[in-house]
């Protein structure tokens, strides 16, 4: 569909991250789009590490993924837009073109997603852990184990997590973090 466009033509496809970044190189496009999750390296790590070379570099994440939590990385590492695998072709080649003028693009649902998102507590690296552990299905004796914490530490870190997440059970904590992308089921 890129292609079939009089004014865009598709200059190089990587099948990884690490292809990507060399052919970015290469090529130097004026708009270049990529997926959160490549072999290899992802998304972030593709877009951070052209954003090192050329600070104004023009990127698009194109993903299934709509996290608060994967936005946020993608903007914070530099994306100009972001849209979702099934946006429709005319919003891909808007998106296309606004970021190549300069612009941004982002749907208003995933800019009120990331605003909801940011605007929550954050969750501290040991409640993190505790949140990963319990996603496992860890208990608290065995989260604490691992963690070399008591079993006292780890009811304060989930009554923690609890309030910072608007939960209140494990089973909604665990639901509520796979949704932000805290943690991978």
């Amino acid at each position: 569909m890129i292609g079939l466009q009089p004014d865009m033509v598709v200059v190089a496809q990587a099948t990884n991250g690490s292809d990507a970044v060399e052919l970015w190189r290469k090529h130097s496009p004026d708009v270049t789009m990529l997926d959160l999750r490549m072999p290899k390296l992802d998304g972030v790590g593709v877009l951070t590490e052209i954003r090192r070379q050329d600070a104004s570099a023009r990127v698009i994440v194109l993903t299934t993924y709509d996290t608060d939590i994967e936005i946020y990385r993608a903007v914070k590492a530099g994306a100009k837009g972001y849209l979702l695998k099934d946006a429709r072709g005319e919003e891909l080649l808007d998106c296309i073109r606004k970021v190549q003028r300069g612009e941004t693009c982002i749907p208003p649902a995933l800019v009120t997603k990331l605003a909801t998102g940011m605007s929550s507590e954050t969750l501290t690296d040991r409640e993190l852990e505790v949140l990963t552990l319990l996603a496992r299905g860890k208990s608290n004796k065995e989260i604490g184990a691992t963690l070399f914490i008591s079993e006292f530490t780890v009811k304060g870190h989930l009554r923690s997590i609890f309030t910072k997440l608007d939960v209140l059970s494990r089973t909604e904590a665990v639901a509520a973090a796979s949704r932000r992308g805290l943690v991978q089921l």
